[in-house]
């Protein structure tokens, strides 16, 4: 009959306390990574998440009105070319039944961007503004439509809007009510505009 030895029985005391020492070490492991994970990760409520979604939101909603905006069929100027043609050079505020100049109160915008700004921005709580940027000796940026300075969590959309002697008629007279500049008098190009939407929720 077998006996077991006393170097034996030692043996399995040291394998058993082992494998004590390591299911003890795995368990403490797992808590530690299930601590770390539920104190950095972001759910759907957190509010920077929220904040995100929203921006991104906003961000889409801004190309989609541009893209509307400077859709034209074939030979035609698209409504948004046309309002840069047909700007005053004013600078214009939401007053909160239209859009007035900040110069000449009598004076207030119409038309397909003043009705795209109402229906999407205005009755959604999103200010905005839109500003003309163009070629210059330094370049120049003016305000179009003015609603006070976006927020932290504003979003920039752009498009570009070229513009050519044609479009704009007496080059001296446009120059001169815009300050936007023919930067080529030897060609047909007058100069490109970029057009700057800054929306953002009040």
């Amino acid at each position: 009959m077998w006996t077991p030895r006393i170097s034996d029985i030692g043996n399995d005391q040291g394998a058993q306390m082992h494998t004590l020492e390591a299911i003890m070490a795995a368990t403490i492991m797992v808590a530690i990574l299930l601590f770390a994970v539920q104190a950095t990760s972001l759910t759907p409520l957190t509010s920077s998440t929220a904040n995100a979604h929203i921006e991104s939101q906003i961000y889409i909603m801004g190309q989609d009105m541009l893209t509307a905006l400077d859709h034209a069929p074939y030979g035609q100027n698209s409504d948004l070319k046309n309002e840069i043609i047909n700007w005053n050079g004013e600078m214009y505020v939401w007053n909160g039944t239209n859009y007035q100049s900040d110069d000449n109160k009598s004076n207030s915008l119409n038309g397909t961007v003043v009705d795209m700004l109402e229906l999407v921005a205005v009755e959604n709580g999103i200010a905005h503004n839109i500003q003309f940027s163009y070629s210059t000796a330094s370049g120049r940026e003016n305000y179009y439509i003015y609603n006070g300075d976006p927020s932290d969590n504003a979003v920039i959309i752009s498009r570009k809007v070229l513009l050519s002697d044609s479009d704009v008629g007496n080059t001296t007279f446009y120059e001169t009510t815009t300050s936007i500049p023919d930067i080529d008098t030897t060609t047909a190009l007058y100069n490109i505009v970029d057009v700057k939407l800054t929306l953002w929720r009040m």
